[in-house]
């Protein structure tokens, strides 16, 4: 037999896990409960994000179809090479060659790209690394601000301060020569000008954000290996942000290939072949100023032209993210070797301090 303090003990010990084991009961209810409702939640967002992705392909593969079935029949009609290669656009005349709007798209997008990657990379990189915050938060807000700003409003900014600066400069290239027809300003060298100006937001944003990502020890490691700021700005951070940077680019130059409305107020909206100094026309401007008043095969051509824009711009992003993701497939200099051992050593020293 127990002690009368022994039995007391024992009922307070026994209802204490009595209980101790009911609320362990309604903990595992609630969890139980949170977890089925867990599990219904995750399988209806799974749901939802199959359908979106779904949704989105069937998107690309409509427009696709669309185009190919508008575009085609003028193809056919005109024939491949002459619609293609064809050098003369004159719609009275039902001649439908589109090769100078191919080489001015294409001329006009490199220039683009020459002068707005550089400028937009290294402002992101200034951004990012180098600005003082009191500035940063100053230049990064204008330089979104610029994204939002509509396409028409560059435009109108290039014929009224691009065309008169660049009309002056083909008055001083050309003061000697009888034969040039000037453009007034309205020709290739401004559009490629407002080109590179509209890409820089795209370009800015999304490299300011990839080089801002790249973590901190990265740049810790670069300077115990004695490296500067610049050599480890160059050498470690782009290179580690290059994914981040190609997207950007990417996105930039699709910018350039599709717009329309600021290049046909400074490009001058003549199909000829392209000259820095030339009034030319886009594949994107010859769409938008003839499509209202065109009918029959001259419809049709315009819809070619839009199919023939379709994969050009599919064609450019392909060689671009191949370029610039994966660096080609280039011979090594020897500059090249020592980067590539520079950075394996950087990587070798990197992976010790983490088993540390």
């Amino acid at each position: 037999m127990y002690s009368p303090e022994r039995m007391v003990y024992l009922e307070k010990t026994s209802g204490a896990a009595v209980a101790v084991g009911s609320v362990g009961k309604q903990r595992s209810a609630i969890r139980s409960k949170k977890s089925g409702f867990t599990n219904v939640t995750e399988r209806v967002m799974k749901y939802i994000f199959t359908v979106c992705g779904i949704t989105a392909v069937a998107c690309v593969l409509m427009i696709t179809i669309y185009m190919i079935i508008s575009g085609a029949p003028a193809i056919g009609k005109i024939g491949l090479t002459d619609f293609l290669f064809g050098d003369t656009w004159y719609a009275k005349k039902e001649q439908f060659g589109i090769l100078p709007l191919i080489l001015t798209s294409v001329f006009g997008t490199l220039g683009a790209i020459v002068i707005g990657v550089p400028i937009g990379l290294l402002t992101a990189v200034f951004l990012s690394e180098l600005a003082p915050k009191a500035m940063k938060n100053v230049v990064k807000p204008a330089v979104e601000l610029l994204a939002g700003i509509p396409s028409v409003i560059y435009g109108l900014l290039g014929a009224n301060l691009v065309k008169p600066l660049m009309y002056a400069l083909e008055e001083i290239i050309y003061a000697n020569d009888p034969t040039h027809q000037f453009t007034g300003g309205a020709n290739l060298a401004s559009a490629i000008i407002v080109l590179a100006i509209m890409i820089l937001p795209t370009i800015i944003n999304i490299s300011e954000n990839a080089i801002s990502a790249v973590p901190s020890e990265y740049r810790e490691a670069s300077y115990g290996l004695g490296a500067t700021r610049i050599q480890t700005i160059f050498k470690v951070v782009i290179p580690a942000a290059k994914s981040g940077i190609a997207s950007g680019v990417v996105l930039g130059v699709g910018r350039a290939i599709g717009e329309a409305m600021a290049i046909i107020l400074v490009a001058g909206n003549s199909a000829n072949m392209p000259e820095l100094f030339s009034s030319v026309k886009f594949l994107t401007t010859g769409i938008v100023a003839e499509f209202p008043y065109s009918s029959g095969l001259h419809r049709e051509a315009l819809f070619a032209i839009g199919l023939v824009l379709f994969v050009f711009i599919m064609i450019i992003n392909l060689i671009l993210n191949g370029i610039l993701k994966k660096g080609g497939k280039k011979r090594q200099r020897p500059q090249e070797r020592r980067d590539r051992l520079w950075q394996k050593q950087l990587r070798i020293l990197l992976l010790k301090s983490a088993e540390e």
